[in-house]
Order: C-alpha cells, then structure tokens, then sequence
C-alpha cells in the first residue's frame, strides 16, 4: 500500500467534512503539521473542532483557520499568544474546552488506546471539574475525563520509512504522537522518507500501523528560531 501522496492538498482528499473533530500534534509553534493545516484552510470546510495544545499564534498554525472563520471549538489548554482567538472568545464566537495539559495528552492517549475514560485528580475542587463525575478512590476525589476520538489527525514527524513508521525529533514530538493514535485517519507531514528497513527498530516513535497517508512536508522555515548578537565590548 502506497502511503506517500504528493501534496497535502492530496492526502486530505476525500477526507474533509464540516463539523469534524481534528486531533492536531504541536506545541507553540513547534512540531506544527503548518502544511496540513493549510490545506484545511485552503479547502474551505468550516465548523471544525480541532483538538490541539493551543491554537498557534496569529496567522500561524491553526491561528489560521481562526482567521477565516473555519473553526468553531477549540478543545486546548493554552490559549495565550493568539489575539485572535482571544477576540473570538471574548465575543461568543468560539467555544473553548479548557483542560489541563496532561490531562489532554492522556485524553487523546486513551483515545487511541481505545479507552473511553479515565479518573484523575488533576483539576478537582477546580472549574475544570464542573458538571464531571466525581468518584472516590482511597479517601480522595477523582474526576472522570473522557478520552478524545478524532475523525482525523494531522502530525509532523521527522522522518518515516515507506511504510509510515515515524521518528519524531526532539521537542517535536510533543503531542504529535498521542495525537496520531485518536484519529480514525491519520495524515502525516515529514521532513524525510527514506527506503523500508533503514529505521533502526529501537529509535520508531509510532509504528506505521496508525498512519494511512503521508507527504513531504520540506523545506521548512524555522519560525520561532533568531540568532541575536551584538558587538564585542572593547577591551
């Protein structure tokens, strides 16, 4: 099975609808699947839920679907650094699910691990536990937060072999990968394919099984990099 399309615009053919839940890895604006995400803005689709650590920042990542409107929830636990959003918000525009960054991270782990809920201590006593379940456990108070399955997910990796198995890089991974395993699909952006087999075993972040399609994604600009200097004082 051929997993590599030739653009973004390809992979996601046949898969966009309006209203859908969309898992998306990243974090600021690192390990951001950026072409992606313009090819959902570019599709037109509206009313979309995107799961996602924030929302990018103004006119990047999935701040630029918040730019055109496409975007109707945002299910987060960051929302700084984006103006936009922030105005959307403030005007009843865009509903917002705030939750804990690891309590996120499990949700969509539980996802694609086939969990449909678990209990945590994280956020009770707090707004984050209102209208939620609680449940004792050893004398304290749990919460039960439902695990995320998404229609689709959009990643960034490193490299992948032909068969779509995935090394992420870094600080890249971040929520990339309990990301890719929520989504009934699985769309990826690389960097890099190189031949089956060449991917040493023991360095695979996420085997090919939960991945359907992918693309190059390179060149990329490095967005959040700048290299300050000054002159040296005089002696």
């Amino acid at each position: 099975m051929n997993k590599l399309y030739p653009d973004a615009a390809a992979a996601l053919d046949g898969i966009l609808t309006d209203g859908m839940l969309i898992a998306s890895g990243g974090f600021g604006l690192c390990g951001v699947p950026e072409r992606l995400l313009d090819a959902i803005r570019d599709s037109g689709v509206k009313g979309l839920i995107f799961c996602s650590n924030n929302a990018g920042i103004d006119n990047e990542g999935i701040g630029k679907l918040l730019r055109t409107r496409q975007v109707a929830k945002m299910i987060s636990s960051y929302v700084g650094e984006n103006k936009e959003f922030e105005r959307q918000y403030l005007a009843g525009e865009l509903e917002v699910e705030f939750c804990p960054q690891g309590t996120l991270a499990e949700r969509m782990r539980a996802g694609g691990a086939g969990i449909p809920g678990f209990y945590t201590k994280t956020g009770v006593g707090t707004q984050v536990a209102e209208r939620k379940e609680v449940k004792s456990f050893g004398g304290e108070d749990y919460i039960l937060e439902q695990g995320i399955f998404a229609d689709l997910s959009v990643v960034k990796a490193w490299k992948a072999d032909e068969t779509g198995n995935l090394v992420f890089r870094k600080t890249a991974r971040n929520f990339n990968l309990p990301a890719a395993t929520c989504g009934k699909i699985c769309v990826v952006e690389v960097e890099e394919v190189v031949p089956a087999g060449s991917l040493d075993p023991d360095c695979i972040h996420l085997p090919g099984v939960y991945v359907q399609r992918m693309i190059v994604g390179a060149p990329y600009d490095k967005k959040i990099e700048f290299r300050t200097t000054r002159e040296r004082a005089a002696a």
